[in-house]
């Protein structure tokens, strides 16, 4: 997935609007984060706690928590590696709890 279909896919979603910078965009419902780009390959998914180890056991290698994310609702999703239809499942989960 590229950081391209990222943002295609979160528009897709209502009430999202892109904001960032034009090298690290991010998304957001109500002003609230769904997903950016930390990276040109890793993006940054606000995921609920509850499924965020789901998500990286179902694609261990497109998914991981650094340490300092452990404390936060993040993952992240490494594109070069991560299935895209997980990484739509994580940007959707991200709207679902930020859209509230």
């Amino acid at each position: 997935m590229t950081p391209d279909e990222v943002g295609e896919y979160a528009e897709s979603l209502a009430q999202v609007k892109r904001k960032g910078t034009e090298t690290q965009p991010a998304w957001y419902v109500h002003d609230r984060l769904v997903v950016r780009m930390a990276d040109p390959t890793t993006a940054v998914v606000r995921v609920p706690l509850s499924e965020r180890d789901a998500l990286v056991e179902t694609d261990p290698d497109g998914f991981g928590v650094p340490p300092r994310m452990e404390a936060h609702h993040k993952v992240e999703a490494y594109l070069d590696r991560a299935r895209p239809e997980i990484v739509q499942m994580a940007i959707r989960l991200a709207w679902e709890m930020q859209r509230r």
